[in-house]
């Protein structure tokens, strides 16, 4: 499994419009494209964020970047032409642990 994770720094001033557009259409439009296995908006401090996107390997996450996050990114700069600093980052897993399932 791949994590890609899309680290951003934004204005305080913008945070509640990045968080409602982050949640109802950025991220279920990355996930709509069918590449991801899930996602996961975090938050550290008033205005630091990291999406967390699950991806089963690196050939469906590149097809994901040739394919969809060209628009994508347009479209969220159309949104944040400015005061979002964005990073992003590949993270291979290379192990996962779980807890056991709670027998009811």
């Amino acid at each position: 499994m791949v994590i890609y994770e899309v680290s951003g720094t934004v204005k305080r001033e913008l945070v509640p419009d990045y968080e409602r557009y982050m949640r109802e259409r950025h991220i279920p439009d990355v996930l709509a494209t069918g590449s991801f296995l899930g996602a996961a908006l975090v938050r550290a401090g008033e205005n630091r964020y990291r999406i967390l996107y699950e991806v089963a390997d690196d050939a469906t996450l590149q097809r994901y970047l040739d394919e969809h996050a060209p628009a994508l990114r347009a479209d969220f700069a159309a949104h944040f032409p400015t005061g979002v600093e964005l990073s992003r980052e590949v993270w291979k897993v290379m192990e996962r642990w779980s807890t056991p399932a709670e027998v009811t």
